[in-house]
């Protein structure tokens, strides 16, 4: 289950990474008008896609590890961008309140799948190398 839910945000998040570079889906450098971003921002989504994909095709237990960091991760940035409001993270990503909401969400769901437990099954048989 963990490996299909980072499936899923690997997807979603390349997706938006994408899309963040589409001019029709980023009026005013908003996507969808509400989160602002920039080629900086995107290239954040389209990396984090990667590697959810990456640890979503390797199992529940790399899946179990990005989720838990990935959710402290959105956390702190989520932090950051409240207290930065619409100015830009760490000088170079575009920010706004919207986007802080959006990541805090993502934190959220992020550690409650971590906190999950791992569904990957291997019996001691199936672990011996043949």
């Amino acid at each position: 289950m963990l490996s299909t839910a980072a499936r899923i945000y690997g997807v979603l998040f390349l997706i938006l990474g994408m899309l963040g570079f589409i001019p029709a889906a980023t009026p005013n450098e908003h996507l969808f008008g509400l989160f602002h971003v920039n080629a900086a921002h995107n290239v954040i989504h389209l990396l984090t896609g990667a590697v959810a994909l990456s640890v979503g095709f390797t199992g529940d237990r790399a899946s179990k590890i990005f989720f838990l960091t990935f959710g402290i991760i959105y956390g702190l940035i989520s932090f950051l961008g409240f207290l930065a409001g619409s100015r830009p993270l760490f000088g170079f990503m575009a920010h706004n309140i919207a986007d802080a909401w959006l990541h805090l969400a993502i934190a959220a769901v992020s550690i409650f799948l971590g906190m999950l437990p791992e569904t990957d099954r291997v019996t001691d048989r199936e672990r011996v190398a043949y």
